[in-house]
């Protein structure tokens, strides 16, 4: 009985059930492999490509990870070029920053910071109506007609007098041969087709479903090895000697190499190369590695907010008014480490001949991998080339400051001369313990009220570790000792209180690996900020709805999603006894969202049972992506409201997988409502900024039915 595997079941159609056969071949992802092409092509710019076939092709500059980049890059150029979107197709494009770069970003091409489309909107309108132009002139002259009488519906263009008509594809080689146009004129947005509309099918979800998408795991090359490396159980651990006596020894097994950071098997599968790194035996040497535990960790940083840190704003005086406050309020807040734990675990191919180098994965940053891999390998970059692929999530994670996982994939091939391409593959063990998580934290805050209630001072003192020293955005994120990511979304607190304060500490005797984590600081901030200001509304017995609106006067995309959500969430209305209400409203990447969450107590357990989101976030290009968006990050914040925490003990990660670092499962997903602020002003981000509030959202909802207030995450109820 042949055996096959469920992507291979996908692909050739062997679906249950007799008398559905979709017939397809899909040939295996091999080195130098083109795609058939149909005749000529017209590029008119680096991101539309049109063939004669009339297919027209989006070159994406951004990595399609599951937020929708690939539908809403494609919208915008399909919108300008009034092309159908059936016969829109969507290509990665290659690693090349003077032609991809993320604007936000300056020269560097990459993915993140829910930047995408942000930073693309103009750009890939400019292409699509660029193209459109070319193609209307190549048809006025091929029709001698003035240019300004012709149309274009639906991938078809024509000429209504003349009766004369002609698709893309016709006009593809005509148009190649048009000047570009030096100006174009963009649509209205009275004048949007596609630009928010539902109507545009996201453009991975059939190769998702049938099996054809591309990850890192699809790859196949001649002779390629599998790589699995056995890494320090501590961080700054070194292997000190190792045997792999059995382990040359079983089935499967090509090479054992020591790397700087481990030791690596290389087999010809990935079964084989686990199998025998469970048969290394290694000492490993820990004079150099880190120790402390958890509790070690955060013990040091309550000491620390004992002292004044670096100011990272100041209105007012913020110190003085409290001493002259009729009341003060004080709370402490504690945040654990948490892993990315994406569906897909880090893996990387690589084909290293000795002169050459060419990556497949799914990378969220082009430009650093492809010259750490030239670094690695004392290579010219331009002699690197980089393959984005899909991924199955990354949450930050594939844009490693240092491309990590990447950087271990290039030593693997070095240290084996190039004889053969290797596929550096992660366990979700590996994964999970492997480091660079979100940095734990503790803030201390302290509220002054004066005599008749009103809010006078607001001080806020943040300990944790900098994600960005020691990376290149150093120099451009931290100023005068401040990482920007660490107080973001308490240095920009937007409430109107005249005294205020926020200060950090950035510890640099901890080696735990950090980086950015879906929402970057505001992960922290705003549960502190918002479950403290609902506590502040409490002892001025205000509603905190109420109090939010008066602090907001001067916000007013803030009080729009503040506004919309409590009203689409029956604020004020009566709940049955054991259910409560809370709400939270922040700001991050430029998008403002408020969430209203309902929970039912019962037993000593909670559930979140229904979640209303608010969402201002300039025009909506692909209002479907957005709500999904909107639902994912939401859904990804409760599990780490929920579950979510990395702990060490004597220096080793105690979590090793999903039974013991929990993400969200499907019956604790709430009913989720997700309501879009129309608007006009530019689109800003939506892979992130649903992800922070859903905690602060939940914990308030908790201080309603219980009256309990939480200072930790995730949340526990009092037994």
């Amino acid at each position: 009985m042949k055996v096959i595997n469920r992507r291979d079941f996908l692909k050739t159609g062997l679906a249950a059930g007799a008398g559905l056969t979709l017939g397809m071949y899909i040939p295996p992802i091999v080195a130098g492999e083109s795609k058939p092409t149909t005749g000529k092509t017209f590029e008119p710019n680096a991101f539309v490509h049109i063939g004669s076939d009339n297919i027209v092709t989006v070159i994406s500059k951004h990595m399609e990870m599951g937020q929708g980049v690939y539908t809403g890059l494609a919208t915008l150029v399909a919108e300008e070029l009034d092309a159908a979107w059936a016969q829109i197709r969507v290509e990665s494009a290659p690693a090349d920053a003077s032609r991809y770069n993320n604007l936000a970003w300056g020269t560097v091409q990459g993915t993140g910071g829910s930047t995408a489309i942000a930073n693309a909107f103009t750009q890939m309108r400019e292409a699509g109506a660029s193209a459109r132009a070319m193609l209307v002139q190549a048809a006025a002259d091929l029709w001698k007609v003035k240019p300004e009488t012709i149309t274009v519906q639906e991938g078809v263009v024509s000429h209504a007098a003349s009766k004369q008509q002609a698709s893309f594809g016709k006009l593809a080689e005509l148009a190649a041969l048009q000047s570009v146009p030096e100006k174009i004129t963009l649509k209205e947005p009275s004048k949007f087709r596609l630009i928010g509309s539902n109507n545009t099918p996201r453009k991975d979800s059939r190769a998702k479903t049938n099996g054809t998408a591309v990850y890192t795991q699809d790859v196949k090359l001649p002779n390629l090895l599998t790589a699995v490396v056995a890494h320090p159980p501590r961080f700054g651990g070194k292997v000190k000697r190792f045997n792999a006596d059995k382990t040359k020894k079983m089935s499967g097994v090509v090479d054992v190499v020591e790397i700087p950071n481990g030791v690596a098997v290389l087999a010809k599968d990935f079964w084989s190369a686990k199998l025998g790194r469970d048969q290394l035996t290694v000492e490993w040497d820990d004079s150099k590695a880190f120790t402390l535990s958890s509790e070690d960790i955060m013990e040091q940083y309550h000491k620390t907010a004992e002292q004044p840190g670096l100011v990272a704003r100041e209105e007012g005086e913020a110190a003085a008014s409290m001493k002259q406050a009729a009341k003060t309020l004080k709370a402490a807040y504690e945040f654990p480490y948490l892993a990315h734990a994406s569906m897909e675990p880090l893996n990387c191919v690589v084909n290293y001949t000795g002169k050459e180098c060419e990556v497949w994965n799914g990378t969220q940053m082009q430009t650093a991998d492809k010259y750490a891999v030239a670094k690695t390998l004392g290579l010219d970059p331009e002699n690197v080339k980089v393959n984005t692929l899909f991924a199955g999530g990354s949450f930050g994670r594939r844009a490693n400051p240092y491309s990590d996982y990447i950087v271990e994939a290039a030593t693997i091939a070095k240290a084996i001369k190039g004889k053969t391409p290797v596929k550096l593959v992660w366990t979700r063990e590996d994964d999970m313990q492997g480091g660079f998580y979100r940095p734990m934290y503790y803030h201390t805050l302290e509220a002054g009220l004066d005599e008749k209630g009103n809010l006078l001072a607001w001080q806020h003192r943040i300990v944790g570790q900098s994600i960005l020293k020691g990376t290149a955005f150093e120099a451009f994120m931290v100023k005068n000792g401040i990482d920007h990511t660490s107080v973001e979304g308490a240095a920009n607190l937007p409430y109107a209180i005249p005294n205020m304060q926020v200060e950090l500490h950035t510890p640099d005797n901890i080696q735990v690996p950090v980086q950015w984590w879906r929402s970057v600081g505001s992960t922290h901030t705003a549960f502190s900020t918002e479950t403290f200001l609902d506590e502040v509304a409490a002892t001025m017995k205000k509603d905190p709805v109420e109090l939010r609106r008066e602090l907001l006067k001067d916000h007013p995309r803030h009080l729009g999603v503040l506004e919309l959500a409590a009203e689409k969430a029956d604020w004020g209305q009566a709940l049955p006894t054991g259910r409560g209400r809370g709400i939270a409203v922040h700001e991050s990447f430029n998008t403002y969202v408020a969430e209203v969450a309902e929970v039912t107590v019962k037993d000593g357990k909670f559930t979140v049972d229904r979640v209303v989101i608010a969402v201002d976030c300039g025009i909506a290009v692909n209002p479907d992506i957005i709500k999904a968006q909107m639902e994912g990050a939401m859904g990804f914040g409760l599990a780490a409201t929920l579950s979510g925490k990395i702990t060490l003990k004597d220096g080793k990660v105690e979590q090793a997988n999903f039974h013991d670092y929990t993400v969200l499962r499907m019956d604790q997903m709430p009913k989720v409502e997700v309501y879009i602020v129309k608007s006009t002003e530019p689109p800003t981000g939506v892979g992130e900024p649903a992800t922070p509030i859903i905690a602060p959202a939940v914990a308030n909802a908790l201080y309603a039915v219980t009256g309990q207030r939480f200072y930790q995450l995730p949340l526990s109820l009092k037994a």
